[in-house]
């Protein structure tokens, strides 16, 4: 990538307005004029850490959880994107791949009282991948990817000639349309920056997850999430035919190797992206021809590609969606609050443990224990350890006698007593005394067993 490096800290690049017509492309945003940016002191606090791992899964803002990796049936999807409806495609490539994506709506499973989730939804060619079982591989390959930096492959469809993905849905736009297509404001330096070093965060991951190749990177792959936060779109992972050899219809944007050999290589994601790079310095597509590295060993990795940008972050605590000038997310209203009954006079002493008080309400209510002989006193409780001691002292007496009947008898009761206090090695050694005293009393046997089982 060479030069671009060096131009990183120059600044905002020129205008917005593109230097040649961009491929057609929609959004479901037919405004041409940006919303105003919400005030900066409200928006929520923000942090950077470099090669945070997968969440997996992330949290949304507004959208929950992503949801498991599933297939769905062309039934759900046809519902979802009412019936394939020309009003909800957001995006459309060129003739040599006509592969559509629309916008739609999943409805959670019944009695789940979850709200519809948005979801994009990818449809091939007929006869693009002509193999189902080799499809279905390749997307639950891309599904198992998850990462904050990326928007979600979390489904596909294999019905008949049909092959169809399923993504999280970004609503906020693509980094082409926020470059090349907005009249009055363009993107301000610090947010170009948090692009670059967030796609190469995502590329990153998926190199580490063993999916270096992306096909096709450009500025239209980049997508923004409701908290404007730049995402990976997972399309770019899947091979866009079943030879994979389909790169991309704009010639002059392609890495020269593959020009030569038709092969996508870790390098030539690298290329790619400083094709998006060159997006973000200038705010126009400028034709790579003469500023990017044209032998692939020439270029940076991706891991140092991430330690190059990031350094170079500013603005960290701005929300992207203040620096992007799109309006804040609208949060989700809370539960209102269980209402708190106040407590009783006996609840606020428990809750404070003023064992004072306590006494005093029991005693105000003429509370009195229990009478009868369940309940065990003070008294009757010493009583039986002052018995325990006895024993034992009269049946070490007993020994020193050599009064075995009184010894045997003691050393039993003992014995017995040191199992009901959970003493088993008082009570076997008592057991293994009395079997010396008397080494067919069949109880000593039956107490020293009851010891060593404890």
């Amino acid at each position: 990538m060479g030069c671009c490096r060096s131009s990183l800290r120059a600044g905002p690049g020129p205008g917005p307005h593109a230097a040649e017509k961009p491929p057609r492309h929609r959004h479901g945003h037919r405004h041409r004029h940006r919303p105003p940016p919400p005030p900066t002191n409200n928006g929520p606090s923000f942090s950077l850490n470099a090669h945070q791992a997968a969440a997996p899964p992330p949290a949304r803002a507004a959208g929950g959880d992503v949801p498991v990796f599933a297939e769905f049936s062309l039934a759900e999807l046809h519902a979802a994107t009412a019936g394939f409806a020309s009003e909800n495609i957001v995006s459309e490539s060129g003739e040599k791949a006509p592969n559509l994506v629309y916008r739609g709506q999943l409805k959670a499973p019944r009695g789940a009282g979850a709200p519809p989730r948005a979801i994009a939804v990818k449809k091939f060619a007929k006869l693009a991948w002509p193999d189902p079982k080799q499809f279905a591989e390749e997307a639950k390959g891309v599904g198992g990817l998850r990462h904050r930096r990326m928007a979600s492959l979390i489904g596909y469809c294999c019905d008949g000639d049909e092959r169809l993905l399923v993504a999280e849905f970004m609503p906020n736009d693509t980094l082409a349309k926020h470059l090349f297509h907005w009249e009055n404001q363009t993107i301000e330096w610090a947010m170009r920056l948090r692009v670059a070093y967030y796609i190469s965060q995502a590329l990153e991951y998926c190199s580490i997850k063993g999916r270096p190749l992306y096909h096709d990177l450009n500025a239209y792959r980049v997508l923004f999430d409701e908290n404007g936060d730049p995402r990976l779109s997972c399309f770019g992972l899947m091979k866009n035919s079943r030879d994979g050899k389909s790169y991309s219809t704009n010639l002059a944007y392609t890495p020269p190797e593959y020009l030569r050999n038709g092969r996508v290589t870790p390098e030539s994601v690298i290329f790619s992206f400083g094709t998006v790079l060159l997006d973000l310095l200038s705010g126009k597509r400028i034709p790579p021809s003469h500023c990017l590295q044209y032998e692939p060993r020439d270029r940076p990795d991706i891991k140092k590609l991430v330690s190059i940008l990031e350094p170079l972050q500013t603005k960290l605590e701005v929300p992207s969606c203040v620096m992007l000038g799109i309006p804040k997310p609208v949060e989700e209203p809370q539960a209102p609050p269980t209402p708190q009954h106040p407590l009783s006079p006996m609840g606020e002493a428990c809750s404070r443990m003023d064992l004072t008080a306590i006494h005093q309400i029991l005693f105000t209510a003429h509370y009195r224990d229990d009478e009868g002989n369940n309940e065990l006193s003070f008294q009757e409780w010493t009583q039986q350890m002052r018995d325990m001691l006895d024993a034992r002292k009269r049946g070490d007496s007993a020994f020193k006698d050599k009064d075995f009947k009184a010894a045997i008898d003691c050393t039993a009761r003992r014995s017995l007593c040191y199992l009901m206090c959970d003493q088993p090695d008082a009570a076997l050694r008592d057991a293994m005394q009395a079997q010396i005293v008397y080494p067919d009393w069949p109880t000593a046997f039956y107490m020293q067993a009851v010891a060593l089982s404890s």
